[in-house]
């Protein structure tokens, strides 16, 4: 595969969680002549990586939403003067015209693409970022493509090579079998399974372990029972605070705290070789989301159990999430009708979009996606509406050196802002206007200062540029086309949930089932999963059943539509808010409340939640009968 890239031509390696993908483009960036660009959506791994390579005294560097622009510029100035051999990116930053021209204007020798799965609507983790990557290749000329991921499905590999005229020859794949890792699926109902995890940690407490849980109240619930039993559990989850995130991997890493109760927030870039036990307590998303996080276990070749909960219960959860997803076809016309009859050049605010229309913010990002990939706008540079800025010193200090009409510029710039007790909001655009000068300068004066430490620069409101390509001829046909996307991606996800219970009701061998989703033959039983060592009863999940509405349930729903909410106008809307699930419009809205009579965000209503343990179709189907267009 490095014999590829070195020959000139793109290439796609598929291995296993912890195989050493990172190597397969940093040994070509050394030998290469120029700058190896990796695309990558984790900010944590790609510091961790730039960190490693500069220990090794190889000139690295990564561009992210945590840098100051005097950072991001330094990085600018390395890749203009050619001493930067590796630069680690998101994929969003390409969608920056400024960096795109300042790629241009770079020898760029390698291409590298972690996470390559994301750019197959086929693939279980799609990001619409990455459907751009393709054209933005061979916008700028880079034939040597490195395409890397650890979960990839035959469909999707082909999808892969397909995107990136990846022949199969240039197809490098290693197997997905860890003959250390045993598999075991334990079917129990929701109330058996903290005794079940009580009993299995009994034996060695002390074992590194990561308990996986769907949603945050899991994780944190799980460590306090587990506390509680005596257990050294901490949670993990995207809500707590960075510092305590990171205090609690530590911990982890150094042994401190040997278990962890976490959603999948927790594991990317975990480099501990010694994990003993990965437990799911529910149900993965995919069988692409099992393998990466089983892959965390025995990466020292030392014996590890894998140990799926299932329990049929778990699906309710994981189907909301995938239906909160899908908007209304009213919502995706409205969305289109706004932006593409704006002009030839528009800007817009993705967050304000997602709350104005209650779409998802990644579906609104999706949806600008696909409008640009079928020729009908191309994004310009994004741009911050206001800057909070932290004076450092004196402003009479922070003016000296510069000239005197430099000097009162630098002054009025400041007395246009709102004063507060210690940052001062500047909008560029209304400064620039009151001081007859572009937006541009005002941008270019405040970085400027912060590179010369003189401030600090916190930018807020981002709004995304655009320029119109062409119009619709037939809206409708277009809003039905891009709703229809939607409504594929739902299905796919739901069908991946499928899989899911397909491998834990397996009554053979589990490693065959797992392989064979990956297109990997295992002519023999593994002879070392729970399956093959054990001779099971019967493996089906085990679920409770759906309860029946109650009267009282239907008389609170009954008030909430007398309410007249703006947000819940639509069948769909209301499900979403029934079964539990936040939207932009529901989490932004306030209401006077009639239980209590005071006003509060909507998703503090009584009815929030009401049917969070009802199928989603079938509450659809209910609410339908309610809510007649």
């Amino acid at each position: 595969m490095i014999e590829s890239l070195l020959a000139d031509r793109p290439a796609l390696a598929i291995f296993p969680t912890g195989g050493g993908k990172s190597l397969c483009y940093q040994l070509p960036a050394v030998l290469l002549e120029g700058l190896t660009l990796v695309v990558s959506p984790l900010i944590a791994l790609m510091k961790d990586q730039v960190d490693a390579l500069r220990e090794r005294g190889i000139a690295a560097a990564r561009l992210d939403s945590s840098l100051s622009s005097g950072e991001a510029h330094a990085v600018y100035d390395r890749m203009r003067d050619g001493t930067l051999k590796l630069l680690y990116v998101a994929p969003e930053r390409l969608s920056n015209e400024n960096f795109r021209q300042q790629l241009a204007r770079t020898k760029v020798s390698l291409l590298a693409i972690d996470e390559a799965h994301c750019i197959s609507e086929w693939g279980h983790n799609f990001r619409p970022d990455y459907l751009k990557l393709a054209n933005f290749a061979r916008e700028l000329g880079i034939s040597r493509v490195l395409a890397l991921t650890a979960t990839a499905t035959p469909p999707v590999a082909a999808d892969i090579r397909r995107n990136f005229g990846i022949s199969a020859e240039d197809h490098t794949q290693l197997s997905f079998h860890r003959a250390n890792l045993e598999l075991r699926v334990t079917p129990c109902l929701e109330d058996d399974k903290r005794q079940v995890l009580l009993k299995r940690l009994a034996g060695d407490p002390e074992a590194p372990t990561i308990i996986y849980g769907t949603r945050q109240e899991t994780a944190e619930g799980l460590a306090a029972f587990l506390k509680n039993q005596g257990f050294p559990a901490r949670p993990y989850h995207a809500g707590l605070r960075d510092e305590t995130r990171s205090a609690c991997q530590e911990a982890f890493m150094s042994g401190e705290a040997p278990i962890i109760t976490a959603t999948i927030a927790f594991g990317m870039g975990i480099d501990k070789s010694d994990i003993r036990r990965i437990i799911h307590y529910n149900l993965p998303k995919s069988l692409e989301n099992y393998t990466q996080e089983i892959g965390r276990a025995g990466r020292d070749g030392e014996p590890a159990t894998c140990e799926l909960l299932a329990c049929r219960d778990d699906l309710l959860t994981l189907e909301n999430f995938i239906y909160g997803d899908t908007p209304s076809p009213e919502a995706v016309r409205r969305v289109l009708d706004q932006v593409l009859n704006r002009g030839d050049s528009f800007d817009v605010s993705h967050y304000g979009l997602a709350g104005t229309h209650d779409i998802r913010p990644l579906v609104i990002n999706t949806l600008f996606t696909y409008l640009e990939l079928e020729g009908y706008i191309t994004a310009t540079a994004p741009f911050y509406t206001t800057y909070q800025v932290k004076i450092l010193r004196d402003l009479e200090q922070v003016t000296l050196g510069h000239d005197g009409h430099h000097r009162q510029f630098l002054h009025d710039l400041f007395a246009t802002g709102k004063a507060g007790r210690t940052w001062t909001t500047i909008d560029p655009a209304a400064s620039a206007e009151q001081l007859q000068c572009p937006r541009d300068r005002i941008v270019q004066e405040l970085a400027s200062l912060e590179s010369h430490g003189d401030i600090v620069l916190k930018p807020t409101g981002i709004r995304h540029a655009y320029r119109r390509l062409r119009a619709p001829h037939d809206l409708p046909a277009l809003t039905g086309s891009i709703q229809e996307l939607f409504v594929r991606r739902e299905e796919q996800d739901l069908h991946r949930l499928q899989q899911v219970i397909a491998y834990a009701e397996e009554d053979s061998c589990l490693n065959r089932h797992l392989l064979g989703h990956f297109g990997e033959d295992l002519p023999e039983p593994c002879g070392h999963c729970r399956s093959c060592l054990l001779d099971l009863p019967d493996c089906t999940v085990p679920g409770t059943p759906s309860p029946d509405l109650t009267p009282g349930q239907v008389a609170t729903i009954q008030v909430l539509l007398e309410e007249r909410h703006g947000p819940l106008r639509t069948p769909r809307q209301l499900t979403r808010f029934l079964c539990g699930l936040t939207s932009p419009a529901t989490s932004r809205t306030w209401a006077t409340l009639p239980t209590t009579g005071k006003r509060a965000r909507l998703t503090t209503h009584d009815a929030f939640a009401l049917l969070q343990d009802h199928p989603f179709r079938d509450v659809l189907a209910y609410c339908e009968s309610l809510i007649i267009p």
